[in-house]
């Protein structure tokens, strides 16, 4: 192993990943006395969370009578049942609090006449559990996501907290007892690799939506906290779920966020009809995601798609005006114009459903712990080792996640994070060496990809991987489809063992980063294939035709799976939480999804 400059840094928590989630608990840490590094592959306000659009959800009853009751009742609604109903009780009760902090901290909500905070409806968002609609979901025009990350990130400097930029972490240090105990991570900028020590690692990684071919996600959401787990012997829950949401450009994959239908857009077919009266009756444009997503593919399968191969879906805003545009769209304007090159005042926007959002992930408790099985089917904590965001199932998006639920979990659980290391550990507290036999194999692994040399170049597997993930793992599914495509990802799995890097180089070397985000993204597409052939119904975003129905009798379960060597994957569950956390709500029971 030659080459390596080896730096040792020591914290009481180092969190990775730098979006919205990993910025809220970074900034909360350092708020509450302990000494936090932030590790991120980009700069801060580059991560993914900028992209967020919409808004994030918070019952405020600013524009309308509103409850977290109704909002906790929508979202397991929204979860098809599978979500956590003591974990959904907690970020809808959590997130009024939460949502105001943020106006405290300095986010620049956009404003009523009254100067609240504006809030604006959201697709599956109700009052009086089911009966109205809910205009819940409080906006930044359509930049919430920019305006969240940028406060958040300058909150996080004003409390002195270190941030590690341009650094890619490789692996979880974990001793021999299965305590977490740092994280490793590569400067691309000066090639030295640094070791990480830490009472607690707080992964902040974000999706890993790149792993199909189609994606509304940015290039840097590869997985990597889901592939450094994967590595760490541990498991990922809930796989089998890939949120397509409906409105990504067509040929582009750039989102159109749901609040340009919470504003009044609606969908057309070829004969101009608005469909979704027929998939949706009362819902209409704003049922669920992958409601919306599932109507616009059947009626493209129909024959009924626009263009001139019938192959997309018209969204119509040209109607709002000039004026409601440039004041609540005017970054959906933006997108049309240059993707699109559509004149979103004039004309509709060709949209298509596109890979979003991943429910599943590293599964935690409300803490943001990780949690695993253990031998005798019961969860334990994974000492020094946390979870927040995307790259988390907690579970409180289940089988299908609303719209602006996103940055609301993320700020919910990256608060609640901080909240529990500021109880558990103690500032500066004397931490247990790092014995040379934990790092030397991650050393060894790094160190083969970066000298590997085989006959598969790295691009030529990530695009084999996702155009079979594309084909395979797609909005409608079957045995027949998934297991050829699991067929071929195993031997695209295998290949990465003759893998090609051209450079050997430790600085700025993009080619061996996209091998080690390959690697991640290898692991992700294994687990989500793998689990959604092993689940034998239709819930939320896994609809299998062969399956068509809900089975809440054999699959109102977690599912769990290991990757193992040479790609073998290994399956457990775990069970719904079926109860609340306080009598204020009670146990919603399942019941027909329609909108």
């Amino acid at each position: 192993m030659d080459g390596y400059t080896i730096e040792h840094h020591t914290y009481d928590v180092v969190v990775v990943g730098a979006g919205g989630a990993g910025l809220r608990a970074t900034f909360g840490m350092a708020d509450k006395g302990l000494s936090t590094a932030c590790v991120t592959k980009v700069f801060p306000t580059r991560s993914h969370t900028v992209a967020a659009q919409g808004g994030i959800s918070a019952s405020l009853s600013n524009m309308g009578e509103d409850k977290w009751q109704w909002h906790m009742y929508d979202t397991v609604k929204g979860s098809d049942w599978l979500g956590d109903q003591d974990a959904i009780e907690y970020m809808c009760r959590e997130a009024i609090p939460a949502v105001l902090e943020l106006e405290h901290q300095g986010v620049p909500f956009s404003r009523t006449d009254e100067g609240k905070i504006y809030q604006r409806p959201f697709g599956g968002m109700t009052t009086n559990y089911g009966e109205g609609v809910a205009v819940r979901t409080c906006a930044a025009a359509d930049r919430t996501g920019h305006a969240i990350l940028h406060t958040l990130y300058q909150q996080s400097l004003k409390r002195n907290a270190k941030f590690f930029i341009e650094h890619f972490a490789t692996d979880l240090i974990m001793d021999d007892d299965g305590v977490c105990r740092g994280v490793m991570a590569w400067d691309l900028t000066t090639g030295v690799l640094r070791i990480f020590h830490a009472q607690t690692v707080i992964l902040a990684t974000g999706g890993y939506g790149r792993t199909w071919f189609s994606a509304t996600s940015a290039h840097t959401c590869t997985g990597d906290g889901n592939g450094m787990v994967i590595r760490a012997g541990l498991p990922l829950q809930d796989m089998e779920f890939t949120q397509f949401h409906p409105t990504g450009i067509y040929g582009a994959g750039c989102l159109i966020t749901e609040g340009a239908r919470g504003e009044g857009g609606y969908l057309t077919n070829a004969k101009n009809e608005r469909f979704m009266e027929r998939y949706a009756p009362s819902a209409k444009d704003l049922a669920s995601r992958d409601v919306v997503s599932r109507a616009m593919t059947c009626e493209i399968n129909d024959g009924r798609g626009v263009g001139s191969d019938g192959d997309h879906i018209h969204l119509h805003l040209e109607h709002l005006g000039e004026k409601l545009i440039q004041e609540r769209l005017p970054g959906i304007a933006g997108s049309a114009r240059i993707f699109a090159g559509v004149d979103i005042t004039r004309e509709p926007i060709p949209v298509l459903p596109t890979v979003h959002y991943n429910m599943g992930g590293i599964p935690t408790n409300i803490h943001g712990e990780v949690v695993t099985r253990n031998g005798d089917s019961s969860d334990t904590v994974v000492p020094g080792l946390m979870a927040i965001g995307e790259c988390a199932c907690v579970s409180v998006h289940g089988a299908n996640r609303l719209g602006s639920n996103s940055l609301l979990d993320i700020i919910v659980f990256g608060r609640s994070a901080a909240n529990r290391c500021a109880e558990i550990l103690k500032a500066g507290a004397t931490q247990p060496e790092i014995n040379q036999s934990q790092i030397d194999p991650l050393l060894g692994r790094f160190d083969q990809i970066r000298h590997a040399k085989g006959g598969h170049p790295t691009a030529g597997i990530r695009d084999r991987m996702q155009r079979t993930m594309q084909k395979h793992a797609a909005v409608f599914r079957t045995e027949e489809t998934m297991q050829s495509g699991i067929h071929k990802l195993d031997a695209i799995y295998a290949s990465f063992e003759d893998v090609a890097v051209s450079d050997s180089s430790m600085v700025w070397n993009s080619d061996l980063m996209e091998t080690l985000e390959l690697d991640n993204m290898l692991q992700c597409a294994q687990t989500s294939l793998h689990c959604a052939v092993d689940r034998k119904e239709s819930r939320g975003a896994h609809a299998r035709e062969d399956y068509p129905d809900r089975d809440d009798k054999n699959w109102m379960k977690h599912s769990l799976c290991w990757v193992e060597k040479g790609g073998a994957t290994r399956f457990d569950s775990r069970p719904v939480h079926e109860y609340t956390l306080t009598d204020e709500v009670d146990y919603i029971p399942p019941k027909e999804r329609v909108y």
